[in-house]
């Protein structure tokens, strides 16, 4: 159950354009909301947003070249 689950995850993270951006903007979201911060929840969206965001970005597809007669 833990391989499937690994390998899933992986897969999707490797469709991502921006991998570490996406780790790096969720580890800080995690780290801010554990902080407590002058105006509440108003950072904790932006960087779940961005998070989000950053989530759905997905590479784009290399698409194949073909020549007239070939």
């Amino acid at each position: 159950m833990i391989g499937w689950l690994r390998r899933k995850l992986f897969s999707w993270v490797e469709k991502l354009r921006f991998p570490w951006l996406l780790l790096l903007t969720a580890a800080l979201f995690g780290v801010d909301l554990a902080i407590p911060d002058f105006i509440p929840f108003v950072d904790e969206i932006l960087l779940g947003l961005a998070t989000v965001i950053l989530g759905r970005m997905q590479r784009k597809p290399k698409q194949s070249v073909e020549r007239p007669g070939s």
